[in-house]
C-alpha cells in the first residue's frame, strides 16, 4: 500500500466527505467571486460576444443555430459558446448579469468536476480537494471568469472535464472486466495474444478497449467534440490522457514498453483526429479574420523567444500572481540574458520531470500537463497581440497545482517537515489567493477600472490605451479619451485605426482641421476603409467643402453600399445643394438598411417637404415621433404643417 492511498483507521471526519468538500468549494468561491455579479460590460471583446452582437441579443433560434454553426466571427468557430450566450440573453435579458452569473457558475462546475475527476483517479481526498481550491481560487483565472467574452473558456474547460471523467470511468470498467476474466486485482496485464480477451474471442472497436467500455469510450470523445466546439485550445487533451495513462492510471507496463505506447497512441486515433480537423479549423478562420501574424508581424526568432520567456513567467504569476493584466503587451526583442535564462529554466525542468518521473510520476504528469496544454497559445503562431494571458491559465495551472498537492503529500507522509507547518502553509496559501482574486475581481467592475489598472501595472500598452480612450470618449470626456489616442500613437505611429479615433475625438470637440489631418493620414496609410471615408466626408461638409465631402461619401458607399450612415450624410449635403431628388432617394436608402432610426425621418420629412410632398412627410414626422416620444423639432414642424402630433 503507498502513502498516497494511506487512511487513518477511525472514524473519518465529517469534513473529509466528498459531498461536504464539494459544499465548502462551492461556498469559498461564490464568497470571494460574489462581486463579479454587480460587473459591467467592458468594451474589449464584449461587444462581439454580447451587448452589441444582434445575433446573441435576439436569443435562440432556428437561424441563429445556423449562424453559430457557420460563422467565422470574432476570428473564432465556436458554436456552442455562441448558443450558451445566446441561451443568456433569452432567459436574462440584454444585461451583464445574467452571463456574469452563468460564467460564475461554470467556474463552480468546473471546481466541483475537478476534485471529483482527481479524487476518482487518485483515491485521495484532501490532495485533490487542494487542487480543486487553488483552481477555484488563484487570482490569473479571474480573468476567464469575470470576463463575458471568455465564457468559451469556462465552458471549454467544463466539457474537457466531463471528458477526462467519462475516460477514467472507461479505464476502470476497463480493468474491473479484464480483472473479472482473469481472476487478478484488476491491473492492466502485458496485452499479448493470450490475454483473457483474446481467449474469449471478444471484438472491441479500438485497440485495448473492454467489452462493455466502449460507451464511456465514445462518451470521452463526446465530451471532447462539445469542448472542442466550445473553445478550440482543448486540442492538447489527447496528450492529457496519455498524461493521466502514466499517472494515476498507470496504464505504462515494464514488459514491453514501446507496445503499450503503441497501444495507448493507437487508442486516442480518434481523438488526435478531431484535434487535427479542429486545428485546421482553426487556423482557417482566424487567418481570413486577420488574426494570425505567422512571419509577417513578428518574425520565428521573436516568437520562440516569446515562447519561452512566456513559460517563464506563466510560472512567475503561479506562485507570485501580482501585476496581473489584461491583456500583457507584446515584446518583440527580450534582452538575450532573459531569453537564456528562461530557456535554462525551462529545459532544467523539463530534465527534472523525467529525470524523477518513476520516484515522483505526480511531477512528470503534472509539468507536461502545464507545458503541453500551452502549446496552442504559447505563440509560435501568434494570434493577436498579446505575449500572454491569464485567461490561457485557466487549464495548464491543473498540472502545476498538481505538482504542488501532491509534493506537499509525500512531504506530509515521510514527516519531512512538521505536519503543522504544512496545514499553516497550505491555510495561508488559500487565504492569500482569496484575497488576491477578490481584489483582481474588483479590476472587472467596468472597462476603466480594468484598463486604467493595466496601464499602471504594465508598460507600453498600446490595447490597454485605446479601449480606454474608447471608453472616455463614450462617456463624453473626450479630451481625456484624445490624450489616451496620443500616448498609443506614439506606441504605434503607423496604426491607422487609432489615428480614426483620433480623427474622431477631434471632430467630437469640433476641431475639424485636426480631425481632416488625422483622418487623411489614416487612410494613407490603410486606404479604401468604409468608415474613415464617410467620417472624413462629414468632416469637410462641416467646412463646407461640400464637393470633396460628396466624393468621400461617394468612395464608402462604393466599398460599403449597405452604409446607412454615409447614404444618410450623403443625402444631408445633397440636401444642402437643394439636390433633393437625390437626398429623398439616399434617406430612403438609409431608412431600408436603418429601419427604426428617428433621425433619417425626420431628414426625409424635410426632404420631402421641400419637393412639396407634405402628406409623406408627415407620416415621417409623426414615425420619429413614435420611435422617439420627445422629439421636440419634430413636434415643432408637424404644428407648422398643421398636422396632428400622433397618427
Amino acid at each position: 500500500m503507498t502513502s498516497e492511498n494511506f487512511k487513518p483507521a477511525g472514524k473519518p471526519s465529517v469534513f473529509a466527505q466528498p459531498v461536504v468538500l464539494c459544499l465548502l468549494l462551492v461556498a469559498v468561491t461564490l464568497a470571494v467571486y460574489w462581486p463579479v455579479m454587480h460587473c459591467d460590460f467592458v468594451n474589449y471583446d464584449d461587444p462581439d460576444y454580447f451587448f452589441s452582437n444582434p445575433h446573441v441579443l435576439a436569443g435562440l433560434s432556428s437561424s441563429n443555430l445556423v449562424w453559430a454553426f457557420t460563422t467565422g466571427f470574432s476570428a473564432n468557430w465556436h458554436p456552442l459558446t455562441w448558443l450558451s450566450l445566446m441561451l443568456d440573453a433569452e432567459l436574462f435579458g440584454k444585461g451583464p448579469a445574467g452571463p456574469h452569473i452563468t460564467n460564475l457558475l461554470f467556474h463552480l462546475a468546473n471546481t466541483v468536476l475537478l476534485f471529483l475527476l482527481l479524487r476518482h483517479l487518485s483515491g485521495t481526498t484532501w490532495r485533490s480537494a487542494f487542487v480543486a481550491a487553488l483552481f477555484a481560487l488563484h487570482p490569473m483565472h479571474v480573468e476567464s471568469v469575470a470576463w463575458i467574452a471568455e465564457r468559451k473558456d469556462v465552458l471549454s474547460t467544463f466539457f474537457g472535464l466531463l471528458a477526462l471523467r467519462a475516460y477514467a470511468r472507461y479505464v476502470s470498467v476497463a480493468r474491473d472486466e479484464v480483472s473479472e476474466r482473469e481472476g487478478g486485482d484488476g491491473n492492466i496485464q502485458h496485452p499479448t495474444s493470450n490475454s483473457a480477451t483474446a481467449r474469449a474471442g471478444i471484438q472491441h472497436p479500438m485497440p485495448g478497449i473492454a467489452a462493455h467500455a466502449p460507451r464511456y469510450y465514445y462518451l470521452t470523445l463526446f465530451f471532447f467534440a462539445l469542448g472542442l466546439m466550445s473553445k478550440p485550445m482543448l486540442v492538447t487533451l489527447p496528450f492529457v490522457l496519455l498524461l493521466l495513462d502514466y499517472w494515476p492510471l498507470k496504464r505504462f507496463t515494464i514488459y514491453d514498453l514501446r507496445f503499450t505506447i503503441l497501444r495507448l497512441v493507437l487508442e486516442k486515433i480518434p481523438f488526435f483526429t478531431l484535434s487535427a480537423v479542429s486545428c485546421l479549423v482553426t487556423f482557417l478562420v482566424q487567418q481570413k479574420a486577420g488574426a494570425v501574424a505567422v512571419l509577417t508581424r513578428f518574425s520565428v526568432s521573436a516568437r520562440i523567444g516569446n515562447a519561452f520567456v512566456s513559460y517563464a513567467r506563466y510560472l512567475e504569476k503561479t506562485f507570485w500572481p501580482v501585476s496581473l493584466a489584461t491583456p500583457y503587451p507584446y515584446v518583440e526583442h527580450w534582452p538575450w540574458e532573459c531569453i537564456v535564462s528562461a530557456v535554462i529554466l525551462f529545459v532544467g525542468l523539463c530534465v527534472a520531470a523525467v529525470w524523477l518521473g518513476r520516484k515522483f510520476p505526480f511531477g512528470f504528469t503534472g509539468w507536461f500537463w502545464f507545458v503541453g496544454t500551452l502549446v496552442p497559445v504559447i505563440g509560435l503562431v501568434q494570434v493577436g497581440g498579446q505575449s500572454m494571458s491569464d485567461r490561457y491559465g485557466y487549464v495548464p495551472l491543473i498540472g502545476l497545482f498538481i505538482i504542488l498537492a501532491w509534493g506537499g503529500g509525500e512531504l506530509w507522509s515521510r514527516r519531512c517537515l512538521p505536519k503543522p507547518f504544512l496545514v499553516l502553509v497550505v491555510v495561508l496559501l488559500l487565504v492569500a489567493s482569496a484575497w488576491l482574486t477578490r481584489i483582481q475581481v474588483g479590476c472587472w467592475q467596468n472597462t476603466e477600472m480594468l484598463f486604467r489598472h493595466a496601464l499602471a501595472v504594465t508598460e507600453n500598452n498600446y490595447t490597454a490605451c485605446v479601449n480606454l480612450g474608447t471608453c472616455l470618449s463614450a462617456r463624453g470626456d473626450v479630451q481625456g479619451a484624445v490624450n489616451c489616442y496620443y500616448q498609443a500613437l506614439r506606441m504605434n505611429p503607423s496604426e491607422p485605426s487609432v489615428l480614426y479615433d483620433l480623427g474622431n475625438g477631434f471632430a467630437k470637440l469640433g476641431m475639424w482641421d485636426e480631425a481632416i489631418a488625422n483622418y487623411r493620414k489614416a487612410l494613407e496609410i490603410s486606404p479604401n476603409q468604409a468608415d474613415i471615408l464617410d467620417n472624413l466626408g462629414f468632416a469637410l461638409a462641416a467646412k463646407k467643402q461640400y464637393a470633396e465631402a460628396i466624393m468621400n461619401f461617394e468612395a464608402a458607399l462604393k466599398i460599403d453600399p449597405d452604409s446607412a450612415a454615409a447614404h444618410n450624410n450623403l443625402a444631408t449635403v445633397l440636401f444642402i445643394q437643394k439636390r433633393f431628388n437625390e437626398a429623398v432617394r439616399h434617406y430612403r436608402e438609409a431608412l431600408r438598411l436603418q429601419p427604426g432610426n428617428p433621425q433619417i425621418y425626420g431628414n426625409l420629412g424635410d426632404a420631402l417637404v421641400k419637393q412639396g410632398q407634405t402628406t409623406e412627410a408627415v407620416r415621417c414626422y409623426q414615425e420619429a415621433l413614435r420611435l422617439k416620444p420627445g422629439y421636440s423639432q419634430i413636434k415643432a414642424k408637424l404644428q407648422a404643417l398643421d398636422a396632428p402630433i400622433s397618427n
